[in-house]
């Protein structure tokens, strides 16, 4: 190009720097394509009743995600965090979960705490035939091709937890619950199998959720003088009904609550020493021994602080983000069709141990744990399954149309 004329050097010189510019543009916009982000969306409560329980979960899934991205992607691209604030709206929420497939593209959904929440997101999930990871357990009669339940069936949770009340308790028993379609179904399955083993229910009673005047309830509690409780409220409630416990002089030695919703998150909200000595059934605990949860929750605190506590539904978070990325990883590709169809077959080294999808009913096999409340915020762990259980969302002593009958007559009560 030097012996060109000047003009014509010149003129070389700007059209082969056009083709590289060119030429790279192409490039990178190929490149760019191939490392676009893959998008998730979080459904979760920021505000509302629902907050103190759900914002926990936005943390562990932001951890999953972290590591993830750290260890070089899914697929080598980036995963990118959608967090919507459900507002402890169900019909909210599911108008967020529309706008995450439909607007914002993510490839799953991580999210919900209440069954009325996941019910309203369920629709939008299967008119689309997306994909959504629930981490909360919950009162079962649902299985969907479009959910991974990464929480307790029935017979991970609430039935154990029962049965061990009434050997080590006593048959008498009282039942409190929020009103919605979880507490309900629950604690039917729960007066089925007491009452089955020779159990005398005293009361039962459902308030509002978000409800903060438990007096009543807990004055008919100490009237009675159950052998035990069975609690299956949900939210600030919880609150409000361990205080009124606290303030009406009824004590866990004389009286103890078996709790479903109670978290080493909640213990700390509301005051350890406020329920210490009740009971919670769950599939983790921060006090499981083993090197795996030792690492997880090690790795948390170093990401959220020390004094923050996990608890099962944010180790259940955590999984479901990682069983997601195994599976995407595993098939090269974000293919609901084919992601759906490995991830019924998906195990995972979880902290609290190893769990497996059920193909058949796309819930998670795991350990039972039934803990006791200290007045350091942990749990004692008085009782474990030997194995993971099987979950079976729909109790094996009726079939599966009674169940979906009685659940529309609960769902129909409530209208």
């Amino acid at each position: 190009m030097q012996n060109l004329p000047g003009g014509k050097s010149r003129l070389l010189l700007a059209i082969s720097v056009a083709a590289a510019l060119l030429v790279g543009a192409l490039l990178y916009g190929q490149y760019g394509r191939a490392q676009a982000s893959i998008k998730i969306g979080v459904l979760h409560s920021l505000s509302g009743t629902m907050a103190s329980s759900e914002t926990p979960l936005v943390d562990a899934v932001r951890l999953a995600v972290e590591e993830i991205n750290q260890s070089g992607g899914a697929n080598s691209r980036h995963v990118e965090m959608i967090v919507a604030d459900c507002r402890s709206d169900a019909g909210y929420c599911a108008q967020q979960a529309e706008k995450l497939i439909a607007q914002d593209g993510v490839q799953a959904l991580f999210g919900c705490w209440t069954s009325s929440c996941r019910n309203a997101v369920k629709t939008v999930v299967e008119k689309h035939r997306h994909l959504l990871f629930y981490p909360l357990q919950y009162e079962g009669l649902e299985q969907s091709h479009d959910i991974v339940y990464t929480g307790a069936a029935p017979n991970q949770q609430i039935i154990p937890m029962a049965l061990w009340a009434l050997r080590h308790k006593g048959k008498r028993f009282y039942l409190i619950g929020s009103d919605y379609v979880f507490p309900r179904t629950a604690n039917l399955i729960a007066k089925d199998v007491l009452l089955a083993q020779g159990g005398q229910l005293l009361g039962e009673r459902y308030v509002p959720l978000g409800e903060n005047g438990l007096a009543t309830a807990v004055r008919e509690i100490a009237a009675l003088s159950p052998d035990f409780v069975l609690n299956t409220l949900n939210g600030d409630s919880n609150l409000h009904f361990f205080r009124a416990l606290r303030e009406a002089g009824i004590i866990a030695e004389k009286t103890p609550v078996f709790s479903t919703s109670i978290t080493e998150v909640g213990l700390a909200a509301m005051g350890a020493d406020l329920a210490a000595g009740h009971y919670a059934a769950w599939n983790y605990f921060q006090s499981v021994d083993g090197d795996e949860n030792r690492a997880f929750v090690a790795r948390f605190r170093q990401r959220f602080g020390r004094e923050r506590v996990l608890d099962n539904p944010m180790a259940a978070s955590y999984t479901g983000v990682k069983m997601w990325a195994d599976a995407v990883r595993s098939q090269g590709s974000t293919d609901l069709v084919l992601l759906k169809t490995v991830l019924a077959q998906q195990t995972l080294l979880a902290p609290q141990g190893i769990v497996a999808v059920d193909y058949e009913t796309r819930h998670l096999w795991q350990k039972v744990f039934i803990g006791k409340a200290r007045t350091d915020g942990q749990f004692e762990i008085v009782w474990q399954s030997a194995q993971p259980v099987r979950p079976a969302p729909f109790p094996i002593y009726r079939s599966r149309a009674e169940w979906l009958d009685i659940l529309q007559e609960l769902a129909g009560a409530k209208q």
